[in-house]
């Protein structure tokens, strides 16, 4: 067996995050107290060494001397710039208006939102950045807690890019799928699999669900419809003295009263996606792979970084080619919008930080040894409960839904496949085992305040980070609970995966029209 020389000592750091961020409600303070928690167990319970390695080892040493972490960094920055740029040339402005024409409602803003995070499948972080800043403004104008927004932005993100044929997710799932199959000599095509694993993925599907059924029936429940009575009754679209992972900067909007036109949001943003899209490609292409395979095999945070600097030049020249703004007011107001983004880049940071501390204190392969994914006495119909919750467990406990299919898959389809007495053929057991680690990885992306995709969905949205994990926990633990119940553990005696679904389906609406309560315009219920 792997030498786990830390043992149970290993959740400790991450319990110390959560613990503090829960309790002071300060994101920096907690994420740095679990860092040196974590780095003075390392350093044989120094807390002097543990302090000095938070800071020179783990924070400069392993966050930002990473290539993709310093590249997502990077990459938040530089959007920050391409929205001050295209705030000042009067662009925001422009999509508000257009939208709001459309947007009569609060229903109708959030379908908006929606619908816009479906549509911008192929990267979770993009698809968070874009649609956040966006409708940031109007679903402000229409009175919709940040919060609520933030809730949209996140799930509609990785639920979506986790499942689309074409994303930055594919090449690592497709790899593990794969690799996990060869293992066993069993034979099959990989994407073929993925694609056989999609009716599997109930929570995800769920709270795909669970999202459009809120907004269509305009109900909510727990702490996201205190949040939202706030909004409607005081105008107030996050809680006061609350800390929003954005600030607002008034000499980002335009000088004097313009013509403003949706041209100047179009082709930043226009070309944003299209070199995002076209630079996956061409970043991960190597000879003999197709389109999808190189996308999937592209470092997404180098293609980012492209697409947020080069869409960053083209708004500045297309302000100073149409008299908006000098080249001197073009440069203040691309630093100005990074300067926005310093509150997320700096938790940003000691997130990866305390991912390190995790990593090294090897935290997820104590949990998978732990937890018993042996043949021996576990309960066949029961492994697909069994893989979903730990890939959940872990998924929370890491902040890092990646890092954890890559140390369950390895793990899960050799025992699925054991258990189902698998001889050369990929069995439905094995097809749910799969959709249960990935899914199960998503809810991590969804509540835990040390996810990178949730620090960025409150960072695009405005929204204090620890209200964005408090009011979205009540719907994710409800898609999960509805996972299990309704998904996992049927499948595992049998139950065609079509018909979990439709009774999941069913079961969301009659939940959210029991629980849920509707408000009007005024903040009350009605």
């Amino acid at each position: 067996m792997e030498d786990l020389s830390y043992g149970a000592l290993a959740i400790l750091p991450p319990l110390i995050a959560i613990f503090f961020a829960m309790w002071k409600k300060q994101v920096i303070i907690s994420l740095l107290a679990g860092i040196w928690g974590g780095a003075t167990i390392i350093n044989n319970w120094n807390p002097l060494k543990g302090l000095l390695q938070t800071f020179s080892h783990y924070i400069v040493g392993q966050s930002l001397a990473d290539s993709w972490n310093i590249g997502i960094i990077v990459f938040l920055l530089a959007v920050g710039g391409m929205i001050g740029l295209i705030s000042k040339m009067g662009g925001t402005q422009a999509i508000a208006e257009r939208i709001s024409a459309k947007a009569k409602d609060v229903r109708s803003t959030q379908l908006a939102a929606a619908l816009m995070g479906i549509a911008i499948f192929f990267d979770d972080y993009a698809n968070s950045i874009i649609v956040g800043n966006t409708m940031r403004p109007i679903t402000d104008k229409q009175r919709i807690s940040r919060e609520k927004l933030a809730y949209i932005v996140d799930s509609s993100a990785a639920p979506v890019s986790s499942m689309a044929p074409i994303s930055t997710w594919i090449a690592m799932e497709l790899g593990l799928i794969a690799a996990g199959l060869q293992a066993l000599d069993i034979p099959g095509n990989s994407m073929l699999v993925f694609f056989q694993t999609i009716p599997f993925r109930f929570y995800s599907l769920f709270s795909l669900v669970l999202l459009f059924t809120l907004i269509i029936r305009r109900r909510d429940f727990g702490a996201m419809l205190k949040a939202e009575i706030r909004a409607r009754k005081t105008g107030e679209v996050y809680r006061a003295g609350s800390h929003p992972l954005i600030t607002e900067d008034k000499n980002l909007l335009p000088d004097r009263d313009i013509r403003v036109s949706l041209l100047d949001v179009i082709i930043p943003i226009g070309l944003f996606i299209l070199i995002t899209f076209l630079g996956l490609w061409y970043n991960g292409y190597e000879e003999g792979l197709t389109f999808r395979d190189a996308m999937g095999n592209a470092d997404a945070s180098v293609v980012l970084t492209w697409a947020a600097f080069i869409s960053s030049l083209a708004a500045g020249l297309q302000g100073i080619l149409r008299k908006r703004f000098s080249l001197s007011a073009a440069v203040d107001a691309w630093m100005g919008g990074a300067k926005t983004m310093m509150t997320a880049v700096v938790i940003l940071a000691l997130a990866f930080a305390l991912k390190a501390v995790i990593s090294e204190m090897q935290l997820a392969e104590w949990l998978v040894h732990v937890i018993p994914f042996s043949e021996g006495g576990l309960a066949v119909n029961l492994l697909p409960t069994l893989v979903f919750v730990t890939a959940m467990f872990v998924a929370f406990s890491t902040g890092t839904s990646w890092g954890t299919n890559s140390i369950l898959m390895p793990i899960v389809i050799p025992v699925a496949a054991n258990v189902s007495a698998a001889s050369g053929t990929v069995t439905p057991l094995i097809l749910a085992c799969i959709g249960s680690v990935l899914t199960g990885a998503v809810f991590g992306d969804h509540c835990s305040p040390i996810s990178d995709t949730t620090i960025l969905s409150s960072s695009a949205s405005g929204s204090d980070h620890i209200d964005h994990v408090k009011t979205q926990a009540p719907y994710a633990l409800t898609a999960a609970g509805l996972a299990i119940l309704l998904g996992t553990l049927p499948i595992g005696f049998g139950l065609p995966s079509w018909v979990s679904l439709l009774l999941g389906t069913g079961a969301i609406i009659l939940l959210v029209g029991f629980v849920g309560k509707k408000i009007d315009s005024e903040g009350n219920i009605i």
